[in-house]
């Protein structure tokens, strides 16, 4: 590529946030105690720091135009290198950044493929300049180092890393593409082919988990680490080192891919790599697959073949639909939508809320308790029935700040104060000063009218009433309220602590101050609120139900159960619909769809077989152990003689490929319907439901990517969901 054809590239990104490469010469410290400089300084340091010259809210990122400034520093400091005016260059980043990988903004907007080719050169003419400046270069990783921001690192000579640096990867597999500039190629020399399999595929398809600085330097991607208060100045005393000759890095986990061991290893990590890749996606996106084959070819390529196959491989990435998914996913939707939720009141509204109450103290209101103490920091009392059940909850709270404590999750002083914010009572004359009280008992509307109706008596009138209902009536909740405009639907996901959405919901007379009151708790508590009208279920479980049921109807009808339970494995969901059914809870799955059976009829058909286990205490069709499926003699899951003995089954069985195209035309037709009845505000919040709410992959996009891609939406409704371009290719 020319220089004319990057510029060409760098000219359609004008409103590109550039990441500057500002450059300091800094005459490095003395070396004592050995090497060539005899106590002298080794001479001129030439440290070039990315910075976009924004706060620690935005991250820099490399983009066209941000490379080709990165180039030009890096072709000015080998000229001045070849002239023996710089003994060394390094390159880190603004406080708590190296750099956050690529723009996914730019890369998104690369149109057709020869545009993606020039990115992906782009970058790796830039890293070439960076591994062969003629004098030793070096990495200080000073904070997050994403993708192509941690390649910089790989590519560098040294690399020094600090130990408050967090989020470390290469996580290109959960986006749609490979490690494309470089990474690929040197990280399994650098740490065996086994760790590199770790962080370049089981990581990111483990809810693209991170590596802190100490992770990494233990795995051997640093050379040396540091504590962060003087972070850079040790790292150029310890670069003034290795360029006197004093110190000489050991890199214990580097390999030499020629030698007959290691080849053995290496083709062992990919195998590794396949299986897992299959079980966590079913290959449902080409991306992993990409990154394994790419890692096994380079084996024996050079660092050169291996750039031209990482780029290739990344421009026919960059056109698929899968990636444009996830970009769409995780920049559109989790990035920008959830901490701007449609239909949110004005902030302004929220009311202070200094102390919750939690009606109930099982298992879930626990949980509650728990996340309101340790994210609000606000006291909250926990009531039940009896003391035993209070005891309990409260006593669930304490073992697991205990746990928290013991793994050094949280500080002694602040498991102190979060066991001290929560209390229990056997009567609700504890919530008399309470701002927020929220219900989590039984699964029954009169049930939670009564709560309610009882707690209203004892709060104040401004005090808000929250219900976690999964399936019920909001509406039907506050009608015999004498304030329902205080009620608002708050439903939590199971764990608590983990699933990251909150589908607050709004019942006709909810008022705004009250809705955006709910908004600010769930801000306060680091949860993603949508916005939900009050229709049976709600998304999420609207969205599954419909699925579990068509699965569930085509296994009574007489399909196979694991031609049924597996028919969705090409859309590569995180687990079966036997499985998640299971995990559930048959009698809960059950109760939901008998909810949602009363509210739309026959599209939610109820199984008299899934009744039949619930009634003789089955949890599960297939057999289990420790909560996943036994194996029979053939491998397969399997079914016990006593649990098929309670099914009866029809006589018109279905192929997996007639179940799979049956559940995506009842997705598109549920989903149309609740955009018709305006349960959010557009179809990208169901997919944003989805997704934090339901754990699905963000190379699906959510669900109405998928079903635009598969031709359902069309099928049913004679329209896509979304808009050429937004989550596909642009028209």
């Amino acid at each position: 590529m020319s220089a004319a054809d990057f510029r060409k590239l760098a000219d359609l990104f004008p409103n590109e946030t550039v990441t500057h490469s500002y450059v300091q010469d800094i005459e490095l410290p003395p070396v004592d105690g050995g090497g060539t400089t005899d106590g002298k300084s080794p001479g001129i340091f030439a440290l070039v720091t990315l910075d976009n010259g924004l706060d620690h809210s935005k991250p820099t990122t490399l983009g066209p135009n941000t490379l080709i400034e990165l180039g030009t520093v890096l072709e000015g400091l080998k000229e001045r290198a070849a002239r023996g005016e710089i003994a060394g260059v390094g390159v880190t980043g603004k406080p708590y950044f190296l750099v956050a990988g690529a723009d996914l903004s730019t890369v998104k907007s690369v149109s057709g493929r020869e545009q993606g080719l020039w990115m992906a050169q782009l970058g790796h003419d830039v890293y070439a300049t960076l591994a062969n400046l003629g004098v030793p270069s070096f990495a200080f990783i000073n904070g997050l180092a994403l993708g192509g921001g941690l390649e910089i690192a790989l590519q560098s000579t040294y690399r020094t890393v600090s130990t408050g640096a967090g989020a470390l990867a290469l996580p290109e597999a959960f986006i749609g593409l490979i490690p494309g500039w470089g990474g690929v190629h040197i990280l399994p020399r650098l740490i065996g082919p086994e760790n590199a399999l770790k962080v370049m595929i089981e990581n990111p398809l483990s809810n693209n988990r991170t590596l802190t600085g100490p992770q990494a330097y233990q795995l051997g991607m640093a050379d040396a680490m540091f504590e962060p208060a003087d972070f850079v100045e040790q790292s150029l005393a310890w670069a003034a080192k290795v360029i006197a000759g004093a110190v000489a890095p050991e890199r214990a986990n580097a390999v030499d891919p020629s030698a007959p061991e290691v080849a053995a290893r290496w083709a062992a990590a990919v195998a590794k790599g396949r299986a897992f890749v299959e079980a966590k996606t079913s290959n449902a996106s080409p991306a992993p697959a990409k990154v394994l084959d790419v890692m096994e070819a380079n084996r024996t390529l050079t660092q050169a073949q291996s750039a031209q196959l990482e780029c290739e491989t990344l421009a026919d990435l960059m056109q698929t639909d899968e990636f444009r998914s996830t970009v769409y996913a995780f920049l559109d939707l989790v990035q920008r939508r959830s901490k701007r939720p449609a239909g949110a009141p004005d902030r302004k509204l929220a009311r202070p809320v200094t102390k919750i109450g939690v009606v109930g103290a099982g298992l879930m209101a626990s949980q509650l308790a728990l996340l309101f103490a340790r994210q609000l920091k606000v006291p909250v009392v926990l009531t039940d029935i009896d003391q035993a059940r209070v005891d309990k909850g409260v006593g669930y709270v304490r073992a697991e700040v205990d746990k928290l404590l013991a793994k050094g999750r949280i500080s002694p002083d602040a498991a102190n104060r979060t066991r001290a914010l929560v209390t229990g009572s056997v009567s609700k004359e504890a919530f008399a000063d309470a701002d927020f009280v929220i219900e989590a008992v039984f699964e029954e509307l009169n049930v939670k009218k009564q709560v309610f109706k009882e707690v209203e008596a004892i709060v104040s009138e401004e005090c808000i009433l929250a219900t976690n209902t999964s399936s019920l009536s909001v509406t039907a909740m506050a009608e015999d309220l004498e304030h329902p405009e205080r009620l608002v639907g708050f439903h939590f996901f199971n764990p608590v602590a983990v699933m990251p959405l909150l589908e607050i919901v709004r019942a006709p007379k909810t008022d705004d101050a009250v809705l955006a009151t709910a908004f600010e708790l769930a801000k306060g508590l680091r949860k993603s609120a949508v916005l939900v009208r009050d229709a049976a279920a709600f998304v999420v479980n609207r969205v599954l139900l419909r699925l579990m049921g068509e699965v569930t109807a085509a296994f009574d009808e007489g399909t196979p159960a694991d031609v049924a339970d597996n028919a969705l494995r090409p859309m590569g969901l995180p687990m079966t619909p036997f499985v998640l059914g299971a995990m559930v809870g048959l009698p809960v799955a059950q109760h939901v769809q008998e909810s949602l059976h009363t509210a739309f009829g026959d599209r939610f058909r109820v199984s008299a077989n899934l009744q039949a286990l619930i009634d003789n205490g089955v949890t599960s069709i297939w057999a289990v152990q420790n909560g996943a499926p036994v194996p029979g003699p053939d491998g397969k899951p399997f079914i016990p003689a006593e649990t098929l003995a309670l099914m009866s089954f029809g006589s018109t069985p279905s192929t997996g490929e007639e179940v799979l195209r049956r559940t995506q035309d009842a997705l598109a037709e549920e989903i149309g319907l609740m955009l018709e009845e305006g349960v959010v505000a557009g179809p990208e919040d169901i997919d944003l439901c989805m997704i934090l709410g339901a754990g699905w992959p963000m190379f699906l996009g959510g669900i109405t990517p998928y079903l635009d891609r598969v031709g359902a939406s069309e099928r049913v409704n004679g329209k896509k969901f979304l808009a050429p371009g937004v989550a596909s290719e642009p028209a």
